[in-house]
């Protein structure tokens, strides 16, 4: 640690501010006294406390400032406040150091590695909470430097690759689970370097801990047998997350950016106010329910270590089970994105550092549930320590896990259950939320969530944004001192909790509900009317569904049936193929949910980007152009048949079709025409229109001859795209140049129309330009017949086509066709901008 970031000066002891705002002005005067800092960056280092919790642990704080606001740093230094009697900092949590960081670049971090270590050491860090001497405490700073690691400690193996980050918020744990999941199919050890720190790449948390940001060059290394292979798979896989990673950082801010467009109920009176960061909108009134933060002491009962190891062991696989069974629920009640929180908490449960550290406790003498809860929590306040909001956010859910475990190996304690047993229209108040306690609220008599701390992308937050809860965070500790059963209104789009407003602003804001309640309704009956023309022209709407669930979902909002329903999602995450009953009973709930409206199969589409290692398929170079869709089926009659025979008896139960992936020439379909041909008579089922995927540009040059052979097509944009331009649509740098809405992609779909109506065949779109307004307008225009999307866009995209004529539509494709370039073909959107919004029938 450099000299200069804290020196003698830098140094207040005995201070006793009367709160945790004052303890943060004192320690950032002390930096503008000295000349490191302008002083408008004191009032920065108070903004950062609504946003983040800067406790660290054991007694000590570090609030450093909003990034936004690092130009009002004029250099890096540390200042210490040490408040012997200690000052609140967060419900349950004292600090007597204060550390304040004023950093231009990373200047900082060693000291942050260096606290980190005396934590570890309580007595030592409780001799320094009231140390009459500055010199002690800069001397048990530097003495907890650690020293230089050996060269091969963080030497890079003989094979290896350089990356650059190019997440737009970093390494966090969804996308590193990938990359652990990926690591560990191969026998090879595997380092991730940024700069001179390096972490194992088999090990989530020391992934996570490096703190990589966007823009990070990374060096990653493999050595043993299956070194060469690992270094391949991992490269694709992480490259491969970039375009999904853009993606939800491109939606976040567009719904960011829409909600601050929103108008907001302003309050008539002067009621209390509490203000946050709002997390998910909606304004509701209801009963405040503070939960208070409760200090688990969990006993310390030694026991052998062979002992402690098993009920450690059979703790670990009973929550593995429980989380498994938490996401295959949350997705199909939420989607992918909220089951993959589940999917990362159960990959936490196989930190060796985190094994190691319980084990170590109870070589020690310590009880297994003790030293488990010790070993969560010390790695939690790691996370926690390397101050990013997105890392903090992960220590959170490290604690939720933690808590499962700790539940399986000392039920007694009741370490998870919350007083939620009673009570209706409730607005729950907390010091923060896990994501397991989000997802298992009851919305019927919970309306809303109020927290002190987490910040606005925490998997919490993430959640309460699916389920429709309106959500406030970083509200503070005051929120805690609120009287429980108060009446309170929560604005998830202001970021304000209210109490003791008057009886005018109480009507004002059920006023207001109505109004959005009745906008709701009108939005809701406008989706399920038909998308028509001005001139009456149908274009069938329907949605990309995978479960019962969510296709009822979809015909609520408007749906017309389901145009994709992929079924790889039946393979995934198990050990074994589903079998031909468990099929059967799927495709007939999603037949029972739609009620009479009809569905559309597509086979197993595995390959690709897709894999089932239990299924032990040969390593690919270019798994894109090797065995995947059609091409896979027609080799694995062991695939292929059961999934025949459980569709086709479904098929009594409503309107279905089938559709197959990836088709490039004719023998294909004549031999799997064949196929299901044979299988319908020995069934004795009906027959059912046979459609197929319009994904290379070999089955768009054959349109005209497929079509003889089958009843519709169905184009993959996505796909179709990435093979058309040639550019793999996860490439990190290329991949927003694989946009559907080239030129060259439209005429294709043009090409695959011409060649479908000579044979009086429908031509759908299943791919992500179908949920695009423009997409959808330039697709109808081209005779696109049905569009198929995630059930959010249909409203949109319906009213879209309602306020066209057929002949504004064909003009607007025709001009797309004729464009150089997409970005000219993006430009068109101002023409659906101008037209007249739609009139309410």
């Amino acid at each position: 640690m450099s000299s200069t970031l804290i020196r003698p000066e830098l140094v207040r002891l005995g201070a006793a501010p009367a709160s945790k705002a004052q303890a943060i002005r004192e320690a950032g005067q002390l930096l503008a006294a000295a000349g490191h800092i302008d002083p408008a960056y004191v009032d920065s280092l108070l903004a950062r406390e609504n946003v983040a919790n800067t406790y660290l642990g054991h007694g000590v704080a570090i609030p450093h400032g909003m990034i936004e606001h690092r130009h009002l740093i004029r250099s890096t230094a540390i200042a210490v406040l040490q408040v012997p009697g200690g000052i609140e900092w967060n419900p349950g949590q004292t600090v007597h150091l204060v550390f304040a960081i004023a950093a231009q670049s990373d200047e900082h971090l060693a000291l942050l590695r260096r606290l980190t270590r005396l934590l570890q050491d309580e007595a030592a860090l409780g001799r320094l909470f009231d140390t009459p001497h500055p010199a002690d405490l800069l001397a048990a700073l530097e003495q907890q430097a650690p020293a230089a690691e050996p060269a091969e400690a963080i030497a890079d193996f003989a094979h290896g690759f350089d990356w650059v980050m190019d997440y737009p918020n970093g390494l966090h744990a969804r996308p590193a689970q990938q990359w652990v999941e990926t690591a560990r199919r191969f026998a090879a050890n595997v380092r991730v370097r940024k700069g001179e720190e390096s972490g194992d790449g088999k090990n989530l948390i020391a992934l996570l801990q490096l703190g990589i940001a966007h823009g990070e060059t990374l060096h990653v290394s493999a050595e043993g047998p299956d070194a060469e292979a690992l270094l391949s798979a991992l490269q694709a896989v992480m490259s491969g997350l970039t375009a999904g990673e853009q993606e939800q950082a491109d939606k976040a801010a567009k719904q960011q950016q829409a909600q601050a467009g929103r108008a907001q109920w302003q309050p008539a009176g002067k009621p209390l106010a509490l203000d946050g960061i709002a997390a998910s909108p909606g304004l509701a009134i209801g009963q405040l329910r503070v939960l208070k933060p409760a200090v688990l002491e969990v006993p310390d009962h030694p026991v052998l270590l062979g002992s402690g190891g098993d009920q450690l062991d059979a703790a670990l696989a009973a929550t593995r089970l429980e989380l498994q069974d938490l996401a295959a629920a949350t997705g199909k009640r939420m989607g992918a994105t909220e089951a993959g929180i589940f999917r990362a908490q159960a990959e936490l449960l196989n930190d060796t550092d985190l094994i190691t550290l319980t084990c170590q406790l109870m070589v020690e003498g310590h009880g297994v549930a003790w030293a488990w809860h010790q070993a969560v929590s010390r790695l939690a306040e790691r996370l926690a320590a390397l101050g990013n909001p997105l890392l903090a956010a992960r220590a959170a859910d490290l604690r939720d896990v933690g808590l499962r475990v700790l539940d399986q190996l000392a039920p007694e304690l009741g370490a998870r259950r919350k007083p939620l047993d009673e009570g209706s229209n409730l607005i729950i108040a907390a010091a923060d939320l896990t994501p397991s306690d989000t997802a298992a609220l009851d919305p019927q008599r919970i309306i809303g969530l109020c927290t002190a701390q987490g910040g606005p992308s925490s998997h919490t937050a993430i959640i309460a944004r699916t389920v429709g809860l309106p959500a406030l965070v970083a509200l503070g500790s005051s929120l805690l001192d609120l009287p429980d059963g108060a009446t309170a209104i929560i604005d998830g789009d202001s970021g304000r909790l209210y109490l003791n407003a008057d009886e005018a602003d109480l009507a004002s804001a059920r006023q207001w509900m109505a109004r959005q309640q009745e906008a709701a309704r009108k939005a809701a009956a406008a989706a399920m009317a038909p998308a028509a023309t001005q001139d009456g022209k149908r274009i069938e709407v329907a949605a990309n569904a995978n479960h019962p669930d969510q296709a009822a979902a979809a015909v609520k909002a408007g749906a017309e049936g389901v145009g994709l329903m992929r079924t790889e999602f039946l393979f995934l995450e198990r050990d074994s193929a589903p079998s031909e009953d468990e099929q059967y009973q799927s495709y007939r709930g999603m037949l029972d949910a739609l009620q009479g409206k009809p569905l559309i199969v597509r086979t197993l589409d595995i390959g690709g980007d897709k894999q089932v290692p239990y299924l032990n398929l040969p390593h690919e170079e270019n798994p894109f152009l090797g065995v995947r869709g059609v091409r896979l089926l027609l080799r694995r009659p062991d695939l292929l048949e059961p999934q025949l025979r459980a569709i086709y008896r479904a098929a009594s139960h409503g309107p279905l079709s089938i559709m197959f992936p990836m088709i490039t020439s004719l023998e294909e379909v004549k031999a799997l025409r064949a196929v299901c041909e044979r299988i319908r008579q020995e069934l004795g089922a009906p027959e059912v229109a046979l459609g197929i995927m319009v994904e290379v540009p070999a089955a768009v040059a054959m349109a005209d001859q497929l079509a003889e052979h089958v009843d519709f097509f169905s184009i993959g944009t996505n796909d179709l795209t990435q093979y058309v331009l040639a550019i793999d649509r996860q490439h990190p740098e290329l991949a927003r140049e694989a946009d559907a809405l080239h030129p060259a992609v439209l005429r294709m779909i043009r090409q695959t129309v011409e060649g479908a109506s000579r044979h009086n065949r429908w031509v759908g779109v299943c791919g992500g330009i179908a949920g695009d307004p423009l997409g959808a307008a330039i697709l109808a225009g081209l005779g696109v017949q049905e569009l198929s999307m995630s059930q959010r866009d249909i409203a949109n995209v319906k009213a879209m086509l309602r306020r066209c004529s057929s002949g504004h539509l064909a003009r607007l494709a025709a001009d797309a066709l004729r464009c150089a370039d997409v970005g000219a073909v993006r430009a068109l959107a101002a023409r659906l901008e101008s037209l007249p919004e739609e009139v309410e029938a």
